[in-house]
């Protein structure tokens, strides 16, 4: 027996019939919903099918692809949410816990403290033998311990990107003030965690393919769930109890921008009133260094590592291998204000493109860079004359460094009191965590009025105007909007603002 819907007292539309089987299932669901719609509206046929749900191939009239059963159940509801938010005030998002593992230590205060001593975290390596290797320096985060933030039976199994994630990420949450009483009052339905990684579990990959080569039966049950990207965010999400959204970004050395920047609209939309963000990555073994090393990309001053990251000076050959994570505690204002909660500085906004241009060279005229800021600073509402301090991407390549410094004084040359560092000169570069950590800094300079100096910045290239660069020194500095920059390999571009709650 043939299933019709009654479209008007003349005419019926035969769901069963072989023209409208071969649509799909979801396709005529989507025509039936159409027509349906139209019968009750006042909308002109014709107009309808144009706006709508109808798209004309030829001849015929065939409801839109893009639509799924979902799109059908959820469409008025979601028509009717839309005219709830018209008119509403977008929700503000701040900043009140910083958590951070580094080269430089694992408190936020302690970790910009050394930035602003200029202390130098990259040393030789000591986590496995290196001695054949051409390059042997890294960023390396010495005597670890997740003591008392990790079960002990997960220390052994998970990887290193994991269990910065899970110590950065309560280390958060108690420099957010939130304790153990406080989390069992929140609605945890309203709490996500977006943390990223570029790499994911490398060293768990590492020793699966070394078990391999023996038996298959050598091989971890936890080695395929570790190795993915996304589940440092899950484990953290798990051990919270935060049922909100939760899911990683992985784009390189750009991710943390983007983590934090969806974040942040997960909290403007209404969804979430706390989020958990940031990056996380551990690369500092044999296949990591290798792959790098394959690529041409690191320094080669093994004799003096202190001295080898040095963006924007004339004798940079290079970045220097990082690790570690940085966790930003994401906050709805009138959320933060009800529980009495320290505001460190407010998150404006961000954006993020592509080149489109090299897989890992930057675009020579760096349009993507510059389209990316001017997006960032309209969907933040900021003026480019207010931005005064920029914590750039600077990696202490040739080509990177002074593609970026063009790009920023293209947006901000006219502005005389504009500030610039890059704080991979101490710590090196810490891939999908670098934009997390380099975000904790830009924080921490609105909180306390100092940025760092620019190690190793001996001799300025040329074209680079040492006055808009930090010098070797810390410096005192109001800082009116502050933006930090991540690109990545694939040409991706990310760039996100703070500024001082006000």
């Amino acid at each position: 027996m043939e299933a019709c819907m009654p479209v008007s007292s003349s005419s019926s539309i035969c769901i069963d019939s072989p023209r409208f089987c071969k649509w799909g299932t979801h396709r005529m669901t989507n025509y039936c919903y159409g027509v349906y719609s139209f019968m009750n509206s006042r909308t002109p046929f014709q107009q309808y099918c144009q706006e709508s749900h109808f798209v004309r191939r030829g001849r015929k009239l065939l409801p839109r692809a893009a639509h799924s059963v979902m799109d059908v159940a959820m469409h008025r509801s979601e028509e009717d949410t839309e005219k709830q938010k018209r008119g509403t005030k977008q929700r503000r998002v701040v900043v009140t816990g910083m958590g951070v593992e580094t080269p430089l230590g694992d408190d936020p205060d302690v970790f910009y403290d050394n930035l602003l001593e200029g202390v130098s975290g990259i040393s030789q390596i000591e986590s496995f033998d290196c001695s054949e290797f051409p390059i042997r320096i890294a960023g390396e985060i010495k005597s670890f311990s997740a003591e008392g933030y990790v079960a002990p039976k997960f220390m052994k199994r998970m990887d290193r990107f994991m269990l910065y994630t899970l110590k950065a990420g309560k280390k958060a949450l108690a420099n957010g003030g939130i304790t153990e009483a406080f989390m069992d009052e929140l609605n945890k339905r309203r709490c996500g965690v977006l943390v990223g990684s570029a790499m994911g579990g490398m060293k768990v990959f590492f020793d699966s393919i070394k078990g391999f080569r023996i038996s298959y039966k050598k091989i971890s049950p936890y080695a395929l769930p570790f190795i993915s990207t996304n589940m440092a965010s899950a484990v953290l999400a798990m051990d919270l109890g935060w049922m909100g959204p939760n899911y990683s970004i992985s784009t390189a050395c750009a991710t943390s921008n983007l983590c934090i920047l969806n974040a942040a609209n997960h909290i403007i939309k209404g969804e979430t009133d706390l989020m958990l963000s940031g990056g996380t990555d551990s690369v500092i073994i044999p296949i990591g260094l290798g792959g790098f090393v394959a690529c041409n990309a690191l320094s080669q001053r093994n004799a003096e590592p202190t001295r080898a990251s040095r963006p924007w000076d004339h004798s940079r050959d290079g970045f220097v291998m990082g690790e570690g994570a940085g966790v930003l505690l994401l906050e709805e204002l009138e959320h933060a204000k009800n529980r009495g909660a320290t505001i460190y500085a407010e998150f404006l906004g961000g954006s993020f493109t592509c080149d489109a241009y090299h897989i890992t060279k930057p675009h020579p005229d760096g349009t993507g860079v510059i389209l990316c800021i001017e997006k960032a600073l309209a969907n933040s509402g900021v003026s480019k004359e207010d931005v005064n301090y920029v914590n750039a991407h600077a990696t202490s390549t040739p080509a990177g460094d002074i593609n970026e410094y063009q790009a920023l004084m293209r947006c901000f040359g006219q502005n005389k009191e504009l500030k610039m560092n890059s704080t991979k000169s101490m710590i090196g570069h810490l891939l999908g965590a670098s934009g997390a950590v380099e975000a904790v800094a830009a924080v921490q300079a609105i909180r306390t009025g100092w940025v760092h100096p620019n190690l190793n910045l001996e001799n300025p290239d040329e074209g680079v105007d040492p006055n808009v660069l930090v010098g070797p020194k810390k410096e005192r500095l109001d800082i009116k909007v502050a933006l930090s920059n991540s690109f990545g390999f694939g040409g991706h571009n990310a760039s996100i603002l703070f500024a001082p709650y006000q």
